[in-house]
């Protein structure tokens, strides 16, 4: 009866993933070990160190399972559920990189095409090398950034905007603030580095809006959000839907404690392209899908395959460091494992995703055909250990 129950909730709350064409003998999960996936989150909940959490893990275009446990609103003992609605921030990086990926496909942008052609205030950079507190050399860069250099953060842009303007970023809009990233001096040489940049992705996406002659999140919603039916994923959450936001906590002293943020976004200016996103487990499995799928989802095609397998290649060489931890490296927006120093979490070679600062995380493994999503709201995350014991439990659960 159990089961009975669970498959008209799936069918219910996923309909779309369970109409996309599987291969015709699909891999198996483990039903064991998909649900102890549950039992592991909810022993987080019971330690106090998430409020909740929801998780989801499909295979080869079918749903395993998807589970909520905790509460999206602890002080109010709402529950978590499967439509819960997160801030999943950085996650929204690589939208912006599929956004642009389509410009590509259409001829009107190339990858290797200088910022410059289309942003003429990045002309004539310059590179600042600290000396000590108080001294920095400069020199002219010696040679442009290109959209590559942003789309894999080695372009020397800082990680952020100067405090200032970072903690108004949303009340500007975004020929604003790119203005603004245009005059910071390069911390180094394009293409040299790696860091990770938030000013880089903030550039890309205003690239976007000047390629297409159209805001930048309407470009996403007609060209990615509405072919995908992804219909709870949203820059600012609609009235009717707000309540349905997971509250946002830190991690402090061993206790939680609701945090500072913005959970409606009202009268923001600016969409924002490295970290504006709110989503869902349901809506972020189909373009996780599509991604697996070669770029295709229910029917509808969305990316070339040539241009998955582009995006998600390795593009940061010999670049060490270049992502978050060992073994790891960056394609176009997403992030890579690129050799086994990177997969003691069992993910495969070539798996890639991205994760969020408030915790959220999703991978898509195309060796397995494994794709994990967990969703957590923690203020910049905390220790990784939820996250880590989700990625390993869920390509635990791939048979064979």
């Amino acid at each position: 009866m159990l089961q009975m129950r669970l498959k008209f909730f799936l069918v219910a709350a996923f309909p779309a993933l369970l109409l996309a064409a599987p291969p015709a003998v699909p891999r198996k999960l483990d039903p064991l070990r998909l649900e102890a996936i549950e039992a592991r989150m909810q022993t987080y909940v019971d330690r106090g160190s998430i409020a909740g959490a929801v998780t989801l893990v499909a295979r080869d275009g079918v749903l395993g399972r998807v589970s909520a446990v905790g509460y999206r609103d602890l002080e109010a003992k709402k529950p978590m559920k499967a439509d819960t609605i997160f801030q999943i921030m950085s996650m929204t990086k690589p939208v912006t990189g599929v956004a642009l990926q389509l410009l590509v496909e259409e001829g009107k942008v190339a990858i290797s095409d200088p910022v410059e052609k289309y942003l003429p205030e990045f002309r004539e950079k310059f590179v600042a090398t600290k000396i000590d507190e108080k001294t920095f050399t400069i020199k002219k860069a010696p040679r442009p950034i290109t959209i590559l250099d942003l789309m894999t953060h080695t372009s020397g842009l800082p990680t952020d905007f100067p405090k200032p303007v970072q903690d108004t970023r949303y009340q500007r809009t975004l020929t604003e603030l790119v203005d603004i990233a245009s005059q910071l001096p390069l911390e180094f040489e394009p293409g040299s580095k790696w860091n990770y940049s938030n000013t880089g992705l903030a550039t890309l996406g205003r690239i976007i809006e000047v390629v297409s002659d159209q805001p930048y999140e309407m470009f996403v919603q007609r060209r990615i959000f509405d072919p995908l039916g992804m219909k709870d994923t949203h820059y600012a959450p609609p009235i009717e839907k707000q309540n349905r936001v997971s509250m946002t906590y830190s991690l402090i002293d061993g206790k939680l404690q609701k945090a500072d943020v913005d959970y409606t976004r009202k009268g923001a200016k600016m969409a924002g392209p490295a970290g504006g996103l709110f989503s869902t487990a349901g809506d972020l499995v189909k373009f996780y899908s599509m991604m697996l799928n070669g770029g295709e989802f229910g029917g509808k095609r969305l990316l070339s395959k040539a241009s998955v397998d582009t995006m998600t290649q390795l593009h940061t060489g010999t670049i060490d460091p270049a992502g978050h931890g060992a073994g790891m490296g960056y394609g176009l927006t997403w992030t890579v494992v690129k050799d086994a120093q990177g997969t003691t979490d069992l993910r495969s070679e070539g798996t890639y995703g991205h994760g969020g600062a408030f915790g959220t995380d999703a991978f898509v493994d195309p060796t397995r055909g494994v794709i994990g999503i967990f969703l957590i709201q923690r203020n910049f995350g905390g220790t990784p250990t939820e996250r880590d014991s989700f990625r390993a439990m869920a390509e635990a659960a791939a048979l064979d």
